[in-house]
């Protein structure tokens, strides 16, 4: 690929390298493969089930380490709510409440969406904020018809103009609770009230929020907001940090020939990378456990203690794994463990691990039995939650075949596989459970020492994708998935959460779900 002296100019602005895109452009070539489905992770087939003695063992063991680990929440903030009012911009672009009748849009339109929101109106976190400000545009609006009210009421939710522009809010910013003594609570202050119940160190807790650019000081300002009022609240200090996608992380598109596609000023076209560039972010991140939730997924506070026990049962989890891989790791330092004591490793690994050995190991020399041996214990280690899978539209646990032709366990998407073969369909139908999104991460090895986890991603394991630009038909490249690909060399073990746990709000209608709802007394 030859590039102009503009080009290379361009690409060096950006932290990238020539090399790389050459690299990314013969991705779009060559094509990524569809992943290899073997079976769908169940319940005793790489996915496990805490009985309540388990739940309780773990969560105790995670209370009683807490105090000598650093531990931080890294929580993806830098969605848009735009997409959670897609049927309301339709609304406004279609509805004419000159010549029809609300009710009538909402037949002809087959609009349940809108009809839903309509009945719970008032149960919106944010339906006296839009109530008054509409009354305020329209001082005539008891004299409105039924259909233009409610059309005025959507277009100061929505609009910019002398409105509240919602739409293009970040979503953890937008109103998601209502208390009838704290008032409004945002999806990122009821991330900071949520930390308090598993990751608080000598009441402080510490949080890192990955953000856009453009809304970096809106974040900011929320804080300083409510600071006081949530740590009187919870006797408890917070330590918050931002960061941004990094613009290296951008990748380019090119025209369905594989030519690079170009701005309107000649210039190389960037989109960003997708949720997996932020890998690079979790790497900057200095701690020994991570837990990781997107910003969507909260509740209110009456179900956040019952949460938490899953929280703490999961980072138990992990640092009971950890302890054994830590103890295992320093044992094979000093020798290498006699054939019962191999055995034992062997059992754990397949059993604890859901690593498959080599039929071969114990063929093997001394030195490649320990190189075996530390290369695949001496990784980061992720407890994933996963929920019974009820239709959500999202990755799951599966086996997969890896390069080496062995199962491993891995987190995939639909885009992942080749749903067109009829047996790779049938396992992916046969898939019981979803990742709801919901890891605990150790991030040091057995040294004390901070991984690189840019060490373990699997560059292969990224997505393509079809996009229109200005009216052309682009292909874009998404780097692997931070719990997909970004994550697909890390050692993970699987554990069942229930539905609790698992509340996002991808409609603005998820808001009027039980997990999202105070009673008003």
């Amino acid at each position: 690929m030859q590039f102009t002296e503009a080009d290379k100019q361009q690409i060096k602005d950006k932290g990238l390298t020539q090399k790389r895109i050459s690299k990314q452009i013969e991705i779009f070539k060559r094509e990524i493969p569809f992943v290899s489905l073997r079976d769908a992770a169940t319940i005793g087939n790489g996915i496990l089930n805490f009985n309540e003695e388990e739940l309780q063992k773990f969560a105790k063991s995670y209370e009683k380490h807490i105090q000598n680990l650093a531990v931080v929440k890294f929580v993806p903030a830098s969605g848009a709510a735009t997409r959670m009012f897609k049927e309301f911009y339709k609304f406004l672009e279609g509805y004419n409440y000159k010549s029809e009748s609300l009710n009538s849009y909402l037949n002809y339109e087959k609009a349940t969406a809108i009809r839903l929101f309509l009945i719970g109106l008032e149960k919106f976190p944010f339906y006296d904020i839009v109530f008054e400000a509409t009354k305020k545009n329209y001082p005539n609006f008891d004299e409105l018809s039924e259909g233009k009210q409610f059309y005025v009421f959507v277009k100061t939710m929505l609009r910019n103009n002398k409105g509240l522009n919602y739409g293009a809010y970040p979503k953890g910013l937008l109103p998601f609770h209502k208390y009838k003594n704290s008032g409004i609570r945002t999806a990122f202050g009821e991330h900071l009230n949520e930390a308090v119940s598993y990751s608080t160190i000598d009441s402080k807790a510490a949080l890192h929020f990955t953000v856009s650019k453009e809304h970096l000081n809106r974040f900011k300002e929320e804080f300083d907001n409510i600071r006081k009022i949530v740590e009187d609240k919870t006797h408890t200090t917070f330590d918050i940090s931002y960061s941004t996608q990094k613009e290296f992380t951008d990748t380019i598109a090119v025209t369905p020939n594989n030519k690079p596609f170009r701005n309107d000023d000649g210039s190389l076209f960037f989109r960003p990378g997708g949720h997996g560039a932020l890998i690079e972010n979790l790497n900057d991140i200095d701690a020994d456990l991570v837990f990781i939730k997107n910003i969507d997924n909260v509740v209110v506070r009456k179900y956040q203690e019952e949460l938490a026990i899953y929280k703490k049962a999961l980072a138990g989890k992990l640092l009971d794994t950890q302890t054994k891989i830590f103890s295992i790791l320093e044992s094979i330092e000093a020798s290498i463990p006699d054939e019962n004591g191999l055995h034992d490793i062997s059992y754990f690994l397949q059993n604890e691990l859901n690593i498959n050995m080599p039929i071969d190991f114990f063929k093997f020399s001394e030195k490649y039995k320990l190189a075996y041996l530390k290369d695949v214990l001496n990784r980061p280690i992720r407890v994933c939650g996963m929920v019974k899978n009820e239709g959500e539209p999202g990755g799951g646990p599966f086996w997969i075949k890896n390069d080496r032709g062995h199962s491993e366990l891995q987190i995939i998407e639909s885009a992942q596989v080749d749903l067109s073969n009829p047996t790779q369909l049938k396992i992916m139908k046969n898939s019981t459970h979803f990742n709801p999104v919901d890891l605990v991460c150790g991030m040091k090895d057995y040294k004390n020492q901070k991984f690189n986890l840019l060490d373990f991603v699997d560059e292969n394991a990224g997505f393509i994708t079809k996009k229109t630009i200005r009216g052309h038909q682009v292909k874009a490249l998404e780097l692997p998935g931070l719990w997909n690909g970004a994550m697909a060399k890390w050692i993970s073990i699987f554990v069942e959460v229930p539905l609790i746990t698992f509340n996002p709000v991808k409609s603005v209608n998820d808001l009027l779900k039980s997990a999202h709802q105070v009673k008003m007394f």
